[in-house]
């Protein structure tokens, strides 16, 4: 293995973390015309364990919804969520009284912090076709020192979100999507590409912490390079998910791979395949703290977790002032945010249809 290339390996599911950066779960699912009520029809369910289905039988999970797949109310503390949606919707209820629809091309960024509980419901809008879901989650850490800061989300609406464009002397297009980490292009002289901050508390607000996501598209025969990362002790990782081949600082390597390459140095990409390539870039200086987790909290140490299940059997992070565990809202609602405490004149402008 080159000094470029750190780590080859298989991807995993969910893939596997690189310090601060837990894991990422990608859910694809196909889902079938909905019942008119945001719903999967009864027909298309069959006999699956709904409550707890991940058979993917029919091309989807239901996860643990009954009628509308998705997560209903759940707890977190002491990491965040980073939700990346680049086709579906997402429903979004917390114990803060927050609540949301994201989806197409939409990121929300939730510090889960000292607790919060939440729910994340897929509603199918489309009754007379199929209805294709399309998410990423990570998990990222907080640092001790944050691990019980105040919950908190932002969304990054998708036109809010910079779009770096390159095209090759072959006219072939390559594009970095830039969620987290400011993208200075190799290939022009232009100001980097900075997107919306994320949450005060989370790793990726610290200047020194250098930490990037970055979704790059890539035509077949394209090529992009990656700038060099600024923070001392970054790593960086490379999740190739889909397409045929790549090449990676001259090396060729198969679809379905997390490759960890070298940080600070620039890194030469190329779509050898006859289909587009998709790669999602992960990167930061570590947070170098024991992890300690269990489920749904993590932390730094076996009492933490004890203390973590404690508060939430005692408090219930909040409670829930929803009506159900898994609310959606109404069939044609828009993309929007309400966040707690705020008015209607605080909520960012209502985005319809992404790119």
């Amino acid at each position: 293995m080159s000094h470029t290339i750190l780590r080859n390996e298989p991807l995993s599911h969910p893939w596997a973390g690189t310090d601060p950066f837990l894991f990422c779960a990608r859910h694809v699912d196909h889902y079938p015309a909905s019942d008119g009520a945001q719903g999967v029809p009864p027909a298309a369910l069959g006999d699956r364990p709904l409550g707890n289905d991940f058979s993917h039988s029919g091309g989807f999970n239901m996860y643990y919804g009954t009628t509308v797949p998705g997560f209903p109310a759940h707890p977190h503390r002491g990491f965040e969520t980073v939700t990346i949606v680049p086709t579906g919707l997402v429903d979004h209820a917390d114990s803060l009284g927050a609540t949301a629809r994201y989806g197409d091309g939409d990121v929300q960024w939730l510090t889960a912090g000292r607790g919060v509980m939440h729910a994340e419901m897929f509603p199918l809008r489309d009754a007379a076709q199929g209805n294709l879901l399309d998410l990423y989650q990570i998990w990222l850490n907080l640092p001790a020192r944050d691990k019980m800061a105040d919950p908190a989300f932002v969304m990054l609406w998708d036109g809010d979100i910079p779009l770096y464009r390159t095209t090759n002397d072959a006219g072939r297009l390559a594009s970095v999507k830039v969620i987290a980490g400011t993208y200075a292009p190799q290939e022009s002289d232009g100001p980097g590409l900075t997107p919306p901050a994320p949450p005060p508390h989370s790793w990726a607000s610290d200047p020194e912490a250098d930490l990037a996501i970055w979704q790059i598209t890539l035509e077949p025969g394209a090529t992009l390079t990656l700038p060099a990362a600024a923070g001392a002790g970054a790593r960086r990782t490379l999740y190739f998910h889909k397409g045929e081949m790549l090449e990676i600082a001259g090396e060729t390597v198969a679809g379905e791979r997390l490759v960890e390459v070298t940080a600070g140095q620039a890194i030469a990409l190329a779509n050898r395949g006859t289909d587009s390539a998709e790669v999602l870039v992960l990167q930061a200086v570590p947070i170098g703290e024991p992890v300690v987790a269990r489920g749904p909290f993590v932390m730094n140490t076996d009492a933490e977790i004890d203390d973590a299940r404690r508060d939430f059997g005692r408090t219930q992070f909040g409670g829930w002032p929803w009506p159900a565990p898994g609310p959606v809202h109404a069939d044609g609602q828009g993309r929007f945010a309400q966040y707690p405490g705020k008015t209607e004149a605080d909520l960012p402008p209502l985005v319809e249809g992404g790119r």
